[in-house]
């Protein structure tokens, strides 16, 4: 299952590049836009959870992880409209349904195979931070994006090490 998440992730990153080339600002802020689902995706599924009981020793813990993550993600998403990401209707209108799709396969992933559902996320944060870090070498140095592409690296270890928890 980890090669076919890498697999949608490669086809979703080709499809973004074509349509998002030469327009950075714009591609960050759908990227951030996304971002934030699997981190509600996975809030819901753990509410649900323990609603229904089902909590487990490291309940608690994940919560507040992912709550703090949508928190960080949501910071790079108001960056990125004060970039003027979200300028365009189209923009908002592909991110929107994007983030539609991924959140709800994120419930059902995380629910049937959390471990799957955090390696796919990782694999997006990784993602994220190469892109970031490759924005960085061929326009040079930004303290924001900079302090963006380690925040990613950051959420990718917590990913991790939820994939090691569960």
């Amino acid at each position: 299952m980890q090669t076919i998440n890498r697999f949608v992730l490669d086809i979703t990153v080709a499809i973004l590049d074509f349509l998002y080339q030469g327009r950075d600002y714009q591609r960050f802020w759908v990227l951030e836009e996304i971002a934030r689902a699997p981190y509600f995706a996975f809030l819901s599924v753990l509410h649900f959870r323990e609603s229904m009981g089902l909590r487990g020793p490291e309940h608690l813990y994940l919560m507040k992880q992912h709550f703090e993550q949508s928190l960080n993600e949501t910071e790079h998403l108001e960056y990125m409209e004060s970039r003027g990401g979200n300028n365009y209707f189209i923009d908002r209108f592909v991110a929107k349904h994007l983030v539609l799709i991924y959140y709800w396969s994120n419930v059902v992933y995380y629910w049937v195979a959390p471990r799957l559902a955090y390696h796919l996320s990782y694999e997006v944060e990784i993602h994220a931070a190469e892109t970031y870090a490759k924005y960085l070498a061929f326009n040079g140095h930004d303290e924001k994006i900079l302090e963006i592409l380690n925040d990613e690296l950051h959420h990718s270890k917590e990913l991790h090490d939820a994939m090691e928890l569960i």
